[in-house]
């Protein structure tokens, strides 16, 4: 079977001449290459250089098409996705052609025309994969447009986390980041650690307020922090010099990465006890908790879309989003014994094994591939 995928995945050259795109994304695919004879990705070609968090392919059976880039969040970038919606559904009708089923990803710019166009023009079997906040209730207006689409679709949709009133024919699906080989490590980095202060503590994402760096500085401002050891960062942003600066002024043991490889990240996640992400902004299910809670780090999230569902008193810190609240958990953190610790990780551990790729390949097989 040969399978289309349309996305707004960043793609780059890098210093080789190879295509890489952002590591999430192609390593999805990488492992989705072996059930399929060939996988047509359409998507974002970018002439910027590659960040460090970019991955290329490993298998010749995916074949990378090429779209010009498109959106931002002023008005005239937006415009721009418009502007290049004929040029768009011309690569995209093409790759079809050749394609038995596609995957359209969204919520995402060029998904407010390919929407409709799949779903009136296209007789092709397929599905749609919403990798947004499902139930967000002031989503902007493109989302809650592409939204709307989809619970009225014929097509299976996959979604995060699960819903009341959740029409059947959108399918919770878990997104994939662990191997199998990284789910047996894991097991063993946390027999390991010893959670004991001081603490390390890591935040992977974007480097913004609404991700809720800023909230993690100022709830370390409110206390003594002799119990932590060190805090990285890793991601980038506008703000991560403000952070940074902030961090030096009161003193906090911070180290901010930037970009990292995924190794280079997996290798953080085994050196921390807790993984923060006091988060507001629109996710769908980060792949870092699951990859964090993998390798032992103890989630310190908030309630934001269906990242209750997976994370609880057994196996992590649910907090509210503010300085006052991360404070708490902090507090809560220092009278704690390491037995309690231990056996959060333990259960973050069992709740990471619908992360892998085995798992979501097999979901698409059986839930996905079966659609006429």
């Amino acid at each position: 079977m040969k399978l289309a995928i349309i996305s707004h995945t960043e793609h780059y050259k890098d210093a080789q001449g190879r295509i890489v795109g952002w590591g999430p994304t192609v390593s999805e695919l990488n492992h989705l290459a072996e059930h399929f004879d060939t996988i047509y990705h359409v998507a974002m070609l970018h002439t910027s250089e590659a960040p460090p968090s970019s991955l290329p392919y490993l298998h010749s059976n995916i074949i990378f098409v090429p779209l010009p880039p498109s959106g931002g969040t002023t008005a005239l970038s937006k415009l721009k996705i418009l502007g290049q919606a004929p040029k768009t559904i011309a690569v995209v009708e093409k790759t079809l052609k050749k394609a038995d089923a596609f995957q359209l990803r969204v919520p995402t710019g060029i998904g407010v025309y390919l929407i409709p166009y799949l779903t009136y023009f296209s007789k092709k079997r397929g599905w749609y994969k919403y990798a947004g906040n499902w139930n967000q209730a002031n989503a902007p207006l493109g989302y809650r447009w592409q939204r709307s689409l989809l619970k009225k679709q014929s097509r299976k949709v996959t979604i995060n986390g699960t819903w009341p009133e959740q029409p059947k024919h959108c399918f919770t699906f878990e997104n994939p980041c662990l191997t199998l080989e990284e789910r047996n490590e894991g097991v063993k980095v946390i027999q390991q650690k010893t959670y004991e202060a001081p603490f390390t503590f890591c935040f992977v994402g974007r480097l913004d307020d609404a991700k809720g760096v800023q909230r993690i500085i100022d709830g370390f401002s409110l206390l003594d922090f002799k119990f932590v050891k060190t805090i990285h960062f890793i991601g980038n942003g506008d703000k991560m010099e403000t952070y940074k600066e902030q961090c030096t002024a009161l003193g906090l043991p911070a180290i901010f990465h930037g970009f990292l490889p995924r190794d280079k990240v997996f290798e953080i996640y085994r050196a921390s006890s807790f993984l923060l992400l006091p988060s507001t902004a629109s996710e769908g299910f980060p792949k870092v908790i699951a990859e964090g809670m993998n390798f032992g780090c103890i989630p310190i999230v908030s309630n934001v879309s269906s990242i209750g569902q997976y994370v609880n008193a057994n196996n992590g810190y649910v907090v509210s989003p503010s300085a006052e609240g991360i404070a708490g958990i902090f507090q809560e953190i220092e009278k704690e014994t390491s037995q309690v610790f231990k056996k959060k990780a333990t259960q973050g551990y069992a709740t990471a094994s619908k992360f892998t790729f085995a798992h979501y390949n097999r979901r698409i097989e059986q839930d996905i591939l079966s659609l006429k």
